[in-house]
């Protein structure tokens, strides 16, 4: 919650400023998301309020935004798209409502099963998450915000057009304005803070262009003409229709909130990481997870869509000044605010502006110093940052984000599956002094260490500088173990580390050896 005592008059005035800015930048965004899951707009935009108000208050990072999201909203793309199949003999009308309330459901389970993840503290598991795919993952996600914006500059009557080079003809002959009305927006936001940082340079731009355009009368698209939203209210309990608990529906619930729940969860902790690199302190994980699925759970009570934090709308934030909590706060109410009691001055707003606001986040999203290290990377490294990149722009985050990790995981066991060993003789004993761990990777390295034949009758393995890390290398040492015996030779083990001998003692019978650590005395003075 909000520790006033910390607040100074600067720290109020940039969080409500920049939440402002922010507030009028999630409309459009809530807009877009709920026609990409295929219900009301209201839907997303009651979504971005009650998320982002209760992780306001909640969430383990402050200053981060959290609502309605793309990458959440195409996962309800394959609900809808289920739901029609279910139900090919209901109206258009019945059909979205029925859609809706499957979308609500959906949003409850997932909330619920982040709240789950984040009592178990689960949340610290994003640390597997290596600093190559993490810019892969931001490289990736600034490159679908950009791409998000292209559907606003398409010409009205897209359909007409049989190629892209034709549409984008016509967007550029239908739509000259809005591509100046996107780098004045773009200047003003790149130069207007090498001037002053009183005010941030976002909402500046959508004051003074929104006032221009309309006592200009100029001909644009505005937020007004995406969506009608002159008759939105504040939202209300809604009961998701409880007879939908069946076994047919919930099959179709059941795999789309699990898919809701870790997608949100994935991208709202790396945007966690992605923050606290940004400001040097770092948020609470688990904290994170716990209020993701309240507010998520609380949202799909209320007629609202489940959502995630917002990379984009985060990164405007913490640039803007807003670093408290007070200015997430300030952009949940306030969205509600002029949706509900302004909704005649956001239907004002030209797109344009906002498209430029995102493109500048977009720029700014982008590791750009990433290209630079990429050729200093390991190869491997490299890789992995191009693939997770790749992947977050063609399918989604939570694929990309899981690709990276695995991809990471496999080229550090390839990395690490050789064991070396140094030999020297010792009163007719031949010691083998291992360096490396010994798991699955390494095995094969392992046993080509030994010469069993031409061994003296007595020899030692020394794990000084080695560790057993799993079962195979536990089965690996009662193979080799075996092998001396059957050669009649002596086999002992030395200088096991606690969780070496815990790994072969819970290998139990399956592993056979006999331990040689020496008794070291320390001497006392007399």
């Amino acid at each position: 919650m909000f520790n006033i005592q910390n607040y100074s008059n600067q720290n109020i005035k940039n969080d409500i400023l920049s939440g402002a800015l922010v507030s009028v930048a999630l409309v459009p965004e809530a807009i877009a998301f709920s026609f990409i899951a295929g219900v009301s707009p209201v839907v997303g935009l009651y979504g971005a309020f009650i998320i982002g108000l209760i992780t306001a208050l909640l969430g383990g990072k402050p200053g981060m935004i959290s609502g309605a999201t793309g990458s959440v909203a195409v996962v309800f793309v394959s609900l809808g798209l289920s739901v029609k199949h279910m139900y090919p003999d209901l109206s258009t009308e019945d059909l979205s409502m029925m859609i809706l309330h499957y979308i609500l459901l959906a949003s409850i389970i997932a909330g619920l099963i982040q709240i789950a993840i984040g009592a178990m503290k689960m949340g610290k598991f994003i640390r597997l998450v290596p600093q190559p795919a993490l810019f892969g993952f931001v490289n990736g996600l600034a490159i679908v915000i950009a791409i998000a914006q292209l559907p606003f500059l398409a010409p009205a009557n897209i359909e007409q057009y049989s190629t892209w080079i034709d549409i984008i003809k016509a967007s550029f002959s239908e739509n000259y304005i809005m591509y100046i009305i996107i780098m004045v927006t773009m200047a003003t936001m790149q130069y207007l803070p090498k001037i002053s940082k009183a005010v941030p340079a976002g909402l500046v731009a959508i004051i003074v262009v929104t006032l221009v355009v309309y006592f200009a009368n100029i001909d644009t698209r505005t937020v007004g003409d995406l969506a009608d939203l002159s008759n939105v209210s504040m939202p209300s309990f809604i009961l998701p229709d409880l007879s939908l608990f069946s076994w047919a529906s919930m099959a179709i619930i059941l795999p789309t909130a699990i898919i809701v729940a870790l997608v949100g969860l994935i991208e709202s902790l790396l945007t966690l990481s992605v923050l606290d690199e940004m400001g040097g302190e770092r948020g609470s994980g688990n904290k994170e997870c716990i209020a993701l699925g309240v507010g998520n759970t609380t949202s799909g009570l209320f007629g609202g869509m489940a959502g995630c934090a917002m990379i984009g709308q985060s990164v405007i934030n913490f640039t803007s000044g807003g670093l408290g909590r007070l200015s997430s706060f300030t952009a949940a109410v306030l969205l509600i605010i002029l949706v509900v009691s302004f909704s005649s001055v956001i239907a004002a707003i030209p797109v344009a502006v906002l498209v430029g606001i995102m493109f500048m986040v977009s720029i700014g999203t982008f590791e750009f110093s990433s290209l630079k290290r990429i050729k200093h990377m390991p190869r491997s490294d490299a890789f992995v940052l191009v693939v997770v990149t790749i992947i977050t722009v063609l399918e989604d985050l939570a694929v990309a984000v899981i690709a990276g990790i695995i991809i990471s995981a496999l080229v550090f066991a390839w990395e690490h599956a050789k064991i070396f060993a140094r030999t020297k003789e010792e009163d007719n004993k031949k010691i083998y002094e291992l360096d490396g761990p010994l798991f699955f990777g390494s095995v094969t390295s392992f046993n080509e260490q030994f010469d069993v034949e031409n061994d003296p009758s007595e020899v030692i393995i020394d794990f000084k500088q080695a560790r057993v890390m799993d079962s195979s290398g536990a089965e690996a040492i009662d193979g080799i173990t075996e092998k001396y015996k059957q050669a009649g030779k002596k086999l002992s083990l030395r200088h096991l580390s606690e969780d070496c001998k815990q790994t072969l003692k819970s290998a139990g019978p399956f592993c056979t050896y006999e331990e040689d650590d020496p008794t070291y005395k320390v001497a006392h003075n007399v």
